[in-house]
């Protein structure tokens, strides 16, 4: 089983549509995994049909029991993080949840124990099936933290379905950036796969995930998406690569079927039979070659 971390320096990259893609390709051998948790899209393509919902718990909130506050102000004087407010006319106080960070001091040291500690239900995780396979993906709630833990149980799950069902591949749609997510979503992978757009920008993206990468010691392949808009930083691009012993993947040109088939919820390879679908046929490709090589790499290091 191999797990394959689609990733990208910045949202709008052709991440999703290309992680699509590759389920397409995998022709069934696959589980997909949503790890952007904070702004889902795969589900866009996919259409899955959930057939197993799970609440994401993590944390807790202070909340004051008003009919047994004394109004002492002890939980006021003890937070650090400007989190209570008093009601106004009562003498009583609330908990602001926004700014409360959930240390649980004030439930700690409350002398009329008027504070409760409850559990927060952050989102939601689900299990669907697609056109291509089990997928697992998950719903942050709005202002809700601990993605990167979300992120960990999506990718877990994933991977304990790969197993069941003896699948060659877990596809994983990461967040972009370098943030907690991404790392959640990279450590002990197999592939780190990066879309990149040819910009300055896209360049600049890449030289801070390809030092995310490295830091973890995970295998990185790199395509250049509408490589043809710029030809000169798809180059310098290809260059940087081979500089920091990075595979190039290879190249997907510009093309409105990426428009089109995400309007009909169709991957580009489902929706083009035309050189752009080449294109992508021909990284995915070259991506089971890459991972090919660690197979083969591995049982020499056992027959030695």
């Amino acid at each position: 089983m191999k797990e394959i971390v689609i990733i990208s320096g910045k949202g709008g990259t052709g991440k999703t549509s290309i992680t699509a893609s590759f389920a397409a390709l995998a022709k069934g051998t696959a589980v997909l995994a949503d790890c952007d948790v904070d702004a889902a899209d795969l589900h866009l393509i996919l259409e899955p049909r959930i057939h197993r919902s799970t609440p994401f718990i993590s944390g807790h909130t202070a909340v004051v029991n008003r009919e047994k506050c004394t109004g002492c102000g002890t939980c006021n004087r003890l937070c650090r993080f400007g989190a209570l407010g008093q009601v106004a006319g009562s003498g009583t106080w609330r908990v602001d949840p926004v700014a409360c960070e959930g240390c649980g001091v004030c439930v700690r040291f409350c002398p009329a124990g008027a504070i409760d500690f409850r559990e927060n239900r952050c989102g939601d995780w689900f299990v669907s099936d697609t056109r291509f396979g089990t997928m697992v993906h998950a719903k942050l709630g709005i202002a809700a933290e601990n993605s990167g833990r979300l992120v960990t149980l999506v990718r877990t799950e994933a991977r304990r379905f790969a197993e069941e069902q003896h699948a060659d591949y877990v596809l994983i749609d990461g967040s972009p950036g370098i943030g907690c997510p991404v790392i959640a979503s990279l450590t002990a992978a197999q592939l780190a796969f990066i879309v990149i757009e040819p910009t300055v920008s896209g360049l600049h993206d890449l030289r801070r995930i390809a030092g995310l990468t490295r830091q973890l010691r995970v295998p990185t392949m790199v395509c250049v998406n509408k490589w043809d808009i710029n030809p000169s930083v798809t180059e310098s691009i290809r260059a940087f690569t081979e500089t920091e012993g990075m595979q190039f993947a290879g190249t997907v040109r510009y093309d409105r079927v990426f428009t089109d088939a995400q309007r009909k919820a169709k991957t580009v390879v489902e929706c083009s039979r035309g050189p752009v679908s080449e294109d992508i046929i021909a990284v995915w490709m070259k991506v089971n070659l890459y991972l090919q090589s660690f197979d083969d790499r591995s049982c020499i290091t056992r027959s030695a």
